[in-house]
C-alpha cells in the first residue's frame, strides 16, 4: 500500500507541529520539579507490554486501509512527484488494477491512460495542489483489459504537516452512475415541486412525511401542515380503502396497475352532511343530491420505497402518487347511465307493444323503470271532480276547495321484489295534505324532487308515512302524467336511504318513463 515513515520520524513530525522547537531551550513556562521516573520494569514472561508508537501507528494504517475499502466512490491518492500512494477497491473494480498492481507507479501514462492523453491528465489532476477547493474533471481511462471508460473526478490538494501541499487524492466514478444518481435526485425534486400530478410520501406509520404543491391543494392543506398527520385528519370517506392499499404495498410491493380511489375531504365530508342535513324540503325542485360533488375519484399509484444503502430491502415509506379524474368518471358514469337507460326504454317499449291490454302496458313501462334507477313506484290516479264543480289539474286549475284530488292505482310490492300489480281504477282519495309532492306535482303539471333531511333520516318510518310511501323511503321523485293537455295522474318514484337522492338527470328519465305511462293510461280510459 502506501510508503511509512518510520516509528521515530513520525514522532518527530508530531513533536515539530506548531511553533518551532529549539533543541537546546523550550520557550515554556515554568514548570515545577518532578521526579525522575524509573525505567519500567520489564513485562514477565507471557506477559504483552504496554503500546508503542509502532502499535498505534499500525491501527492507524489499518483503520485508514478499511475506510478506503468501504468507500462507495473509487479513490487514488499520489505524492507531490505523482506516484500513487493509496488505491481502494472500489477503483480495483472500475478499472480492473489492484493495489499491488497501481501503489508505487509513478504517474497513469501506458496503463491507466493512454500515452497521448497521459500528460493533460496528469497535469489536469497535479493543478489542485495549486488550486483552492476541489477540482471537477472529466476523463476517460482505461481498464485493464483494454476497455476505456468515462469516469468524473474530484480532485483536491493533500497537505503536509506544515500545511504545504505534499500530493493530491482523487476521488472518481463512473460518469453514468454519476448521471443516473443526478438524473435520479432531479426527478425527486421534480416530482416533489413541479409535477402536474400530486404525490405524497407516506411514512410507515401511515402519516405524509413530504406533499408537493398539488398535492397540498388536492387535500386542502399546506404543505408543511399536513406532514406528520394521521390520514384520519384528511379524509373522511375512502379513508379505509387508502390505509388498506398502503398497508398492501409496504406489505407486499407496488399493484400492477393504479387504483381508483373515492373519497371526500374531512371538511368537504362535514359540509356533505350539512348539505343532506338541509336538503330540499316539500315541494322544493332543488337537488339534494348536489352534496354528492363533494366525493372525488382519485387515480392512484403506489410504490415502495427501500432504503439502497441497506442490505435488506427495508420499507421507508410508499409514495403516493395520484390525480383527479373525477370529472373523467363522472362523463363515463352518465354515458353509461344514459345508454342502460335507453336500453330499458326500447326494452319496454317492445314489451309494452304485445300487451293486450294498454293498462298492463303502463305497469310494464314502471316495471322495467325501476331497474337500478328507484326501490319502489307508485302510480296516483286524478279522480274526476263532481258534476258542477270547477276541474283542477290542468294548467288553468288551482290550489283552493276543488284541488287536485288524486286515488292510489297501483304500487309495486313493498317488502320482496316483484312486478307492478294490475292497476285498478276507482277508490278512495288519499289523504294528502296541499305540501304533498304528488300533488304539487300534477298542480304545476311538471315534476318535483324532495329528500328527508339529516333529522328526519333518523325518523325515517314517521317521515315516509306521513306521505304514505313505504317505510324506509328517504327520497321520492313525482312527475305528472301528462296526455292530450290533460294530468291523469302522477308517477312517483322512491329511494331508500341507501340510495343517493334523485338529480336533474334523474328527473329527466322520469319525465320520459311517465309520457310513456301517460300514454298508455290514457288509451286505457279510452277504450273504458
Amino acid at each position: 500500500m502506501s510508503r511509512r515513515a518510520p516509528p521515530h520520524a513520525a514522532v518527530a513530525a508530531r513533536s515539530t507541529r506548531g511553533c518551532p522547537v529549539s533543541a537546546s531551550r523550550r520557550s515554556e513556562p515554568a514548570q515545577p520539579a518532578r521526579a525522575v521516573p524509573s525505567a519500567p520494569t520489564p513485562p514477565r514472561a507471557g506477559e504483552a507490554g504496554p503500546p508503542g508508537p509502532a502499535a498505534d501507528s499500525e491501527d492507524d494504517s489499518g483503520l485508514l486501509a478499511a475506510l478506503l475499502d468501504g468507500m462507495d466512490a473509487a479513490l487514488c491518492a499520489f505524492d507531490a512527484e505523482g506516484t500513487v500512494t493509496h488505491w481502494n477497491r472500489e477503483a480495483e473494480r472500475i478499472l480492473g488494477w489492484s493495489a499491488r498492481e497501481a501503489v508505487g507507479r509513478k504517474g497513469l501514462a501506458g496503463w491507466a491512460v493512454r500515452a497521448a492523453d497521459a500528460r493533460e491528465v496528469e497535469a489536469r489532476l497535479m493543478a489542485a495542489m495549486d488550486a483552492q477547493g476541489r477540482q471537477v474533471h472529466e476523463f476517460a481511462l482505461l481498464t485493464k483489459d483494454g476497455g476505456r471508460v468515462l469516469v468524473r473526478t474530484q480532485s483536491s490538494a493533500v497537505p503536509r504537516a506544515d500545511g504545504r501541499p505534499g500530493g493530491v487524492y482523487c476521488a472518481f466514478s463512473e460518469v453514468h452512475t454519476q448521471i443516473d444518481l443526478e438524473r435520479s435526485i432531479a426527478l425527486s425534486e421534480a416530482l416533489l415541486d413541479d409535477a402536474s400530478w400530486n404525490v405524497v410520501l407516506v411514512d410507515a406509520d401511515l402519516r405524509p412525511a413530504i406533499v408537493n404543491k398539488n398535492a397540498a391543494r388536492a387535500l386542502r392543506t399546506g404543505r408543511t401542515a399536513a406532514l406528520g398527520r394521521p390520514l384520519g385528519e384528511l379524509l373522511d370517506q375512502g379513508l379505509e380503502e387508502l390505509e388498506s392499499a398502503l398497508q398492501h404495498v409496504l406489505a407486499e410491493g407496488a399493484p400492477p396497475a393504479p387504483t381508483e380511489l373515492w373519497v371526500s375531504l374531512r371538511e368537504a365530508g362535514e359540509g356533505f352532511r350539512g348539505l343532506r342535513g338541509g336538503g330540499a324540503k316539500d315541494g322544493a325542485g332543488g337537488g339534494a343530491g348536489d352534496g354528492a360533488a363533494a366525493r372525488r375519484c382519485w387515480r392512484s399509484g403506489f410504490l415502495r420505497l427501500a432504503s439502497p444503502l441497506a442490505e435488506e430491502p427495508v420499507p421507508l415509506g410508499v409514495a403516493w402518487i395520484f390525480q383527479d379524474v373525477t370529472e373523467l368518471k363522472r362523463h363515463e358514469m352518465d354515458g353509461s347511465r344514459l345508454r342502460f337507460r335507453g336500453n330499458q326504454l326500447h326494452r319496454a317499449a317492445r314489451a309494452a307493444a304485445e300487451c293486450e291490454d294498454p293498462a298492463e302496458a303502463a305497469t310494464v313501462h314502471l316495471d322495467f323503470a325501476l331497474a337500478g334507477f328507484a326501490d319502489h313506484a307508485l302510480i296516483d290516479l286524478v279522480l274526476e271532480a263532481p258534476p258542477g264543480a270547477r276541474p283542477g289539474g290542468g294548467p288553468g286549475g288551482g290550489p283552493g276547495p276543488d284541488r287536485v284530488r288524486l286515488v292510489r292505482a297501483a304500487a309495486t310490492p313493498s317488502g320482496a321484489p316483484g312486478p307492478c300489480p294490475a292497476i285498478v281504477a276507482g277508490g278512495i282519495p288519499l289523504a294528502y295534505t296541499e305540501s304533498h309532492p304528488a300533488i304539487q306535482a300534477a298542480e304545476r303539471c311538471g315534476s318535483v324532487r324532495v329528500s328527508a333531511s339529516r333529522t328526519e333520516e333518523a325518523a325515517a318510518t314517521g317521515w315516509a308515512a306521513a306521505r304514505k310511501w313505504p317505510d324506509g323511503t328517504v327520497h321520492g321523485l313525482c312527475a305528472a302524467l301528462r296526455s292530450r293537455g290533460r294530468t291523469l295522474g302522477v308517477v312517483t318514484f322512491l329511494r331508500a336511504s341507501g340510495r343517493r337522492p334523485f338529480d336533474r338527470g334523474d328527473t329527466v328519465y322520469a319525465e320520459d318513463v311517465a309520457a310513456r305511462v301517460a300514454a298508455a293510461l290514457d288509451l286505457a280510459q279510452q277504450l273504458g
